[in-house]
């Protein structure tokens, strides 16, 4: 009998898994390596599950820190020489989770759990591997470079930096809900990492888990909202050996075609073209580097860029990165102020790049020849030639360098940039930039500097962030993007926070103050007044159940920018023309109100509100304001979602009331999912815009020339609809086909304030297919 009781407790031993307890500071796992593989199924019932390492005692990060998590997770870890394997037991006594079958990428309303692996245990960078309950993936990067986490009246009430989504990663997943909450199984292929060159191998490690009932977020090791960083208070996976990822070499051919129409003289027409054959190849030269190739290799018209405003007619319209080729790796290209911008480089016909990490410094280059037919020409080819590094330094500092090269024909534009990063204190940093370019544009050359100064605290409940910017009038970053050259900004931010007990209507307490100050960039040196002046009052309040709402309240101050101004003249009513002076400085007063809702299983929205008095860019006079921002998003069923967003602004003239301008962009989304590789898709976008004639509002009531034309009333709308059919079993691998047309309507010339009927200006057919070979 007692041999029996013997070989019981004997068995129960060896199948029992090692316990690291987060809570208990059991962050250092070691955990084991097996020869074996399982079916990815999503229920852990598998032998060799027993035999991994458990990872528990999760704490609650947001919106407190330093508690026991509300709900258990239990997180299991084991490893072959050819991938890492993680399972997930999520448990939710409170209700059931939410869950959708969504495409990639699409689980920000749902329970998730994100798994952080930091390859090269240099706590500056992280894998993003995520999953709902229905094992739905969500994958990214997150580089941590000093981004500002404080302040302003929508607040990162999580605290850190958010993941960067535009890369997608090979790896397997299936989940299922359970009686008790979920259960997810996940197997990452070390095919799909870079990682270090030797024998025994340390990785980051954390697990962070975001519960929806709450709006909580939860994480494995007890993170404090007060570190400059959030990744280098990751554990660790420890003793790794035996590591291999054999061949990583991916070959993924594509076939698109795109059939353009449009009105001709017989009538409606269409340019079928040929289709263009293209394709990349990704080779893991080692561990830590890959090199990739394409020919014609992107297709970027998967869905348009959504409408924006422009608030400042003195600053440009950023619009993300969405092309394959460039997202992978993009994070070894990320610069202050941009530097590197890839979508300079228009329609490449060929490109190379190199991207990974050698001995503690970060590598990017990258090399394209963009489409003779771009240039003014129609002969010159831009050749591109790009190159980042950043070193590490200490525990969390770092020295980063930049330098792009674009040549077309006898032009040529080159930057030179060095830039860095200092944490002390565990709370603070400094860092900084200096860049010059070197630019020569049809016979004229321009060499001027850009140069940057920032430090910062992030406390827990004080922070403050203090930065100096200067761009010259004569930077010029072709390969790059400036939003607005020939400035020197201050701003100076401090916010506080104060923290409920759990369980208390109201969680969190944020208040900012920032003075934010701009100078033109020559008036600087000459110690003249700031154009710009910015005073901002703040607050927002976290609460129970996860609703935001926020407040704040603007003074702010605008000088008369000459050069924006210069064409304008004005007409007299005995037909002469005189300058435009304008008022030396125009007084604003905003107020803002904000309010975002949980996220509920079927239903999350948030609005923001400013109104005021404001400046009145048309007229360079005051206005009173009005701008809206709503997103709302309904998931009808576990398959069907749509999304919205309304973005409403007008301009009315403080003299009399008139409307001097007026912008509405509604975009509507709709999704359904048929399978996790198989979904549809229809968005449509209305773009309406209004403006009056134009008179010097301020001064004298005489309307405005510009250059020598009369600034009359102009209106334009137009109605944009894209329908997607895609198919996309794993990344690299895709079938869209797709249809888009343009309708406009312009006003009638006979009525004035009326319409004429939107009818179809263009439309297109698309398709591409592309496969991925992993050899």
């Amino acid at each position: 009998m007692q041999s029996l009781l013997g070989a019981a407790w004997l068995a129960a031993f060896v199948t029992a898994p090692v316990v690291y307890n987060g809570r208990e500071n059991q962050v250092n796992v070691r955990i084991p390596r097996i020869e074996a593989d399982v079916t990815v199924d999503g229920a852990l019932n598998e032998p060799v599950w027993q035999q991994a390492a458990l990872l528990t005692g999760f704490s609650e990060f947001s919106p407190h820190d330093g508690i026991p998590a509300a709900d258990s997770t239990h997180v299991l870890v084991w490893y072959s020489p050819t991938a890492v394997y993680f399972g997930i037991r999520a448990y939710e006594p409170h209700g059931a989770a939410h869950a959708t079958l969504a495409d990639r990428d699409k689980i920000a309303a749902d329970d998730n759990v994100q798994i952080l692996l930091g390859t090269f245990n240099d706590h500056r960078q992280a894998y993003v591997f995520a999953v709902n309950p229905l094992g739905v993936q969500l994958d990214g990067t997150i580089v941590e470079q000093g981004q500002n986490l404080t302040g302003g009246w929508t607040p990162t009430m999580s605290g850190r930096v958010a993941p960067d989504l535009s890369q997608d990663f090979v790896f397997t997943s299936k989940g299922r809900l359970t009686d008790y909450g979920y259960e997810v199984e996940i197997r990452i292929p070390l095919k799909s990492l870079k990682y270090q060159s030797v024998d025994v191998q340390s990785w980051d490690l954390n697990i962070v888990r975001a519960v929806q009932h709450s709006g909580h977020e939860d994480s494995w090791v007890p993170a404090k909202r007060s570190s400059t960083s959030f990744l280098a208070q990751s554990g660790s996976l420890d003793g790794l050996t035996g590591l291999t990822r054999g061949l990583v070499l991916d070959v993924n051919p594509s076939v698109t075609q795109k059939i353009t129409g449009g009105p001709g003289p017989r009538g409606w027409t269409y340019d079928r073209g040929g289709p263009q054959v293209g394709g990349r190849v990704q080779w893991g030269i080692t561990n830590t580097l890959t090199l990739n190739g394409a020919v014609n290799p992107d297709f970027a018209e998967v869905e348009s860029d959504a409408g924006q405003f422009a608030f400042d007619p003195r600053q440009a319209l950023f619009f993300p990165e969405k092309r394959p080729f460039f997202l992978e790796g993009l994070d070894q290209f990320i610069t202050p102020h941009s530097l590197i911008y890839t979508r300079r480089i228009v329609q490449p016909d060929a490109a190379v790049k190199l991207t990974g990490k050698l001995a503690g410094t970060s590598i990017g280059v990258l090399s394209a020849a963009d489409d003779r037919t771009l240039s003014p020409s129609g002969q010159d080819r831009a050749f591109y030639n790009i190159l980042r590094a950043q070193r590490d330094l200490g525990g969390q500092s770092r020295l980063g360098f930049a330098y792009t090269d674009r040549v077309m024909g006898s032009d040529y534009n080159r930057v030179a940039d060095v830039d860095g990063r200092i944490v002390f204190g565990d709370v603070y940093s400094t860092s900084f930039q200096a860049a010059k370019s070197f630019d020569k544009t049809n016979g004229v050359v321009l060499n001027a500097p850009l140069w940057e100064g920032v430090f910062a605290r992030n406390g827990k409940k004080f922070g403050l962030r203090y930065v100096l910017t200067g761009i010259s009038e004569d930077f010029r970053a072709r390969s790059g993007f400036i939003s607005r050259p020939g400035i020197v900004h201050a701003l100076l931010d401090h916010r506080g926070t104060w923290f409920g007990q759990r369980g208390s209507m109201v969680e969190a307490l944020s208040g900012d103050i920032s003075l934010d100050d701009q100078w033109q960039y020559s008036h600087f040196f000459r110690r003249g007044d700031a154009q710009d002046k910015k005073l901002h009052f703040s607050g927002s309040a976290r609460l129970r159940g996860g609703w935001t709402v926020g407040t704040g309240f603007y003074l702010e101050t605008f000088g008369f920018d000459r050069g924006l101004y210069a064409d304008y003249r004005l007409l007299s009513p005995i037909g002469d023309t005189l300058p435009f002076v304008g008022r030396p400085r125009i007084t604003n007063h905003d107020y803002v109100f904000t309010l975002a809702t949980p996220q509920w299983a079927r239903f999350n929205a948030d609005l923001l509100y400013i109104g005021g008095q404001d400046e009145n860019f048309f007229e360079w006079a005051q206005a009173d304001i009005n701008y809206v921002g709503l997103n709302m998003s309904v998931r009808a069923s576990d398959r069907a979602r749509i999304d919205g967003n309304l973005q409403y602004q007008d301009y009315r003239r403080r003299t009399d009331g008139t409307l001097v301008g007026r912008n509405i962009i509604p975009r509507v989304k709709l999704e359904y999912q048929l399978t996790r590789a198989i979904f549809m898709r229809v968005v449509g976008e209305y773009i309406r815009s209004e403006q009056d004639d134009l008179r010097d509002d301020s001064r004298t009531f005489y309307p405005i020339l510009i250059g020598d034309e009369l600034a009359t009333a102009s209106r334009a709308r137009s109605l944009h609809g894209d329908y997607l059919f895609s198919y996309q079993p794993t990344p690299g691998t895709v079938l869209f086909l797709g249809y888009g047309s343009q309708a406009n309507g312009d006003p009638d010339p006979l009525q004035r304030f009326n319409w004429q009927p939107l009818r179809r200006t263009s439309d297109y057919f698309f398709a591409k297919y592309s496969y991925l070979f992993r050899l």
